[in-house]
């Protein structure tokens, strides 16, 4: 579905002028700044049935129950349900033949009159499709970028108008009802890192997937799922946390992923820093180890990675990141404690190649300083050297150029931890290698993925699987 762009002015005036379209408002925390559009714009008598803002948490708490924290997705819930229970049950009698009845809520931190603070919030909006219908919800969590009040206040309006716009009308393009999210916000302001769906209309839709639209639309660079298989608000895992991360392509997650995330498990444990600190580990993949040749994201491989590490009881990241010190970035908004990179050799030779930070103004130095400027340490995994027979470590790894005493510093002062694995690895294999193996019906390629992942893409023939016979039988 093509669409105009229409301004905040022309949505709020459209949906007031819909007679059929009519609800409650319950916004706490910034201002009753989506409502005001309606009020603004003329014509709310239509369309407003109630609104309301509980801003003491005594008063909020006796109308929506207690809780202990205001900010999160279950008081969201909580607040659609009261008041969609309300409003059906104080007018679907006297106008439900004709009305889409609606709520839209929004529970939000801005910025306060005297201190800086992490400014977030849940909005959603509760609908029916057609009069006397079953209702809907579309929620989503948004983070805010810009520093005042004010102006956090204009966007969270125009993102509320946006929002109720895009579930009423977009409901059948949820790709469209995404970006038209971003409507009169200009890049920058906010971001959009979880949505989640319910009701009839969305039951087919795979939420894995709208959330990485979410990704693929620009609306947030990171999203993350738990090993339930369910996308999160990265900041409720990542906050105060030390954080183990591996980067890779999973395509299958190898025996090898698994391994290098368990000895340099053992490795972080050590660390006398974050002794008691709570610890998450989580697999990354970036946009750009999912794209195909095409430069497009096949979406059934993608759920194939996402399902088989989250079998593994894995927390899985999806990055718009290409450099480590954008990701580590990304992590030191919410934790300041330490956060460990795993990594192989052949990723580490990339990571102090000059010629991929030529984009960066300070090149690699630059690059190295944003790294390295936070509590940053990169475990890296040995590899086997087939050309040599030999095992290439972070200790014996040889770098060219100016760079090596950049290296050789990093590696002395424990930046850069050497991983020993009671059995290292004897041969050299790419993710490829497996793949093609899986395809062709080879079998080795059993010996190289955890047993679970093997049952998994045997079960539902993930990744072009194929048995022996039948690869045979296609030549």
């Amino acid at each position: 579905m093509d669409k105009t762009t229409l301004t905040t002015h022309q949505k709020a005036l459209q949906i007031n002028l819909d007679s059929q379209k009519y609800g409650t408002f319950a916004e706490i925390g910034g201002g009753q700044e989506v409502v005001r559009w309606f009020f603004k714009v003329g014509g709310a008598a239509g369309t407003v049935a109630k609104s309301i803002s509980a801003y003491d948490m005594t008063v909020s708490d006796a109308i929506y129950g207690p809780t202990e924290r205001y900010v999160c997705q279950e008081r969201l819930s909580r607040m659609l349900d009261h008041e969609y229970d309300l409003l059906i049950d104080r007018l679907e009698v006297k106008r439900g033949k004709n009305t889409q009845f609606f709520v839209f809520a929004d529970t939000v931190t801005i910025q306060g009159y005297q201190q800086r603070m992490d400014c977030h919030g849940w909005m959603g909006i509760r609908f029916q499709d057609n009069p006397m219908g079953k209702w809907n919800d579309v929620i989503i969590h948004v983070r805010f970028l810009e520093q005042e009040r004010l102006q956090q206040q204009e966007t969270l309006g125009i993102l509320g108008v946006n929002l109720i716009y895009g579930a009423f009308y977009y409901n059948q393009d949820l790709v469209l009802l995404i970006e038209s999210l971003m409507d009169n916000i200009a890049p920058g302001k906010i971001e959009v890192d979880l949505i989640d769906t319910a009701g009839h209309l969305f039951e087919k839709i795979d939420l894995r997937l709208l959330n990485l639209q979410l990704l693929v639309s620009g609306l947030t660079p990171v999203i993350l799922f738990t090993p339930n298989g369910k996308a999160v608000q990265p900041s409720d895992l990542l906050y105060k946390k030390a954080i183990l991360i591996e980067r890779g392509r999973f395509e299958p997650v190898t025996n090898l992923n698994m391994e290098m995330m368990e000895v340099a498990r053992a490795k972080f444990l050590q660390e006398p820093e974050i002794a008691d600190v709570p610890k998450l580990e989580i697999m990354e993949i970036t946009t750009r180890n999912l794209l195909t040749e095409m430069g497009t994201i096949d979406k059934d491989n993608f759920i194939q990675r996402i399902e088989l590490l989250c079998a593994l009881k894995q927390h899985v990241l999806i990055s718009n990141y290409a450099e480590f010190y954008e990701i580590s970035t990304y992590l030191n908004r919410f934790t300041k404690n330490l956060i460990g990179l795993v990594l192989g050799i052949p990723l580490l030779q990339e990571l102090f190649n000059e010629k991929y930070y030529s984009y960066v103004e300070g090149g690699i130095l630059e690059a190295m300083g944003r790294l390295f400027k936070k509590k940053i340490k990169l475990y890296v995994y040995p590899t086997y050297d087939p050309q040599t027979s030999k095992l290439i470590t972070a200790e014996n790894l040889e770098i060219k150029g100016s760079i090596k005493h950049i290296y050789n510093y990093l590696l002395e002062s424990n930046h850069l931890v050497p991983l020993h694995p009671i059995n290292p690895p004897l041969k050299s294999f790419s993710p490829k290698e497996v793949t093609e193996y899986i395809k062709s019906g080879d079998p080795r390629w059993k010996e190289l993925v955890p047993i679970r992942a093997v049952e998994i893409i045997r079960e539902k023939r993930y990744f072009g699987y194929k048995e022996l016979e039948e690869a045979s039988s296609n030549h």
